[in-house]
């Protein structure tokens, strides 16, 4: 590529970049990190344990956003220098890296720029996630378990806090069902394309006979609640089951009857906690997630879109949007967007940005065109 259309290019992402800057409001940004660093070195932070989680948890998303960006404006700049050089010095080797380089920041940037399309009322907000096996007996609850390590994959790569809230373990292997937070700016807005039917192509490890098994696994995501969400629950509406946590054990689990499962009678949504070593630390937890469900549930209810928000979806056939076929070739995807890859390990590994991009850019066409 010639040195003027490098140059071009350069400008282009650097207007590209500022365009989201402003979008993303850096000013604000850094504003709350120095907030929540000042809150971070107060000597009784620890003294609420979930407040400092929540504090401690944005702020290293928060400080990983806005080096995130810092970082892409450096580049930038560096590589408008590198190409300077190589067109003063007619070095091709500095030219070529100088076009390899602008190549790898025109697909970051474009990454970075899907953020500036979420604008959506709770889209800035954390997310809940539940994954729930479907069909397919006991390769639907590995199923459910692989979309689990999936997610908290994902988060890691992005250095993305989760606090996991609850997990119902299979009798033979797998998931019944999880919830978890991820504990980031943005990650409802994000991780919302991803709710729906995800199904399960493969030989079934569980079948003596290597057979193919179909499975499916249904994910639901809520944004999590502040305390300026008005969203009040009668006590007499809401039915407290307790009982002994399941799965790997520790001190006081499965010992006790700690976890808890709360039960909304008008609505019929049912929400637990198993994470704590307290009962009331754990009916706190589960009234969290509850709370959640039920605005995601109210504001699909206004907009007569429940599935789109709450993810209401059966997990079974006609139902998915998202393929992923181990047997008999490699393939993952989304019959939404029509996005595919052939690294389907990579994908079960966490490597799922392409495809959340894809989701919200055909989100937001679809709401263009509506």
């Amino acid at each position: 590529m010639a040195t003027t259309d490098l140059n071009d290019r350069i400008k282009q992402l650097g207007a590209t970049l500022t365009s989201i800057e402003r979008v993303l409001d850096l000013p604000k940004m850094e504003a709350e990190i120095a907030d929540l660093q000042e809150q971070v070195g107060a000597p009784d932070l620890w003294d609420d344990q979930a407040n400092a989680q929540r504090v401690t948890g944005r702020l290293s998303a928060l400080q990983a956003e806005s080096e995130r960006v810092s970082n892409l404006r450096q580049r930038l700049e560096d590589v408008e220098v590198l190409l300077e050089l190589g067109a003063e010095e007619g070095d091709a080797d500095s030219l070529a890296e100088a076009e390899a380089e602008v190549n790898r920041l025109a697909n970051s940037i474009d990454s970075l720029e899907v953020r500036t399309l979420l604008s959506g009322e709770y889209d800035e907000r954390e997310a809940l996630v539940t994954i729930r096996s479907g069909a397919g007996g006991v390769d639907a609850a590995d199923f459910a378990e692989m979309l689990q390590r999936m997610y908290i994959r994902w988060s890691e790569r992005h250095k993305y806090p989760v606090e996991i809230y609850d997990t119902s373990y299979a009798e033979e292997a797998g998931l019944k069902s999880t919830t978890f937070a991820i504990r980031a700016p943005y990650a409802y807005g994000t991780l919302s394309v991803e709710a729906g039917t995800h199904r399960l192509v493969r030989i079934s490890p569980f079948d003596n006979q290597g057979r193919r098994q179909t499975s499916f696994a249904a994910v639901e995501v809520v944004p999590v609640l502040e305390e300026t969400d008005n969203i009040e629950i009668p006590e007499d509406e809401v039915r407290v089951d307790v009982y002994r946590s399941s799965g790997p054990g520790g001190q006081s689990v499965n010992t006790t009857d700690s976890a808890v499962r709360l039960t909304h009678i008008p609505t019929g949504v049912v929400v637990s906690c198993q994470n704590e070593k307290s009962q009331l630390q754990n009916k706190a937890s589960a009234m969290v997630i509850l709370k959640a469900k039920l605005l995601a549930l109210k504001k699909a209810e206004e907009r007569a879109h429940l599935d789109e928000l709450r993810g209401d979806v059966q997990a079974s056939w006609g139902d998915q949007m998202r393929n992923y076929v181990l047997n008999p070739y490699q393939l993952v995807k989304d019959l939404r967007t029509e996005y595919e890859t052939g690294n389907t390990q990579a994908v079960l590994d966490g490597e799922i940005d392409d495809f959340i991009e894809a989701g919200i850019r055909w989100r937001r066409n679809q709401s263009t065109a509506a």
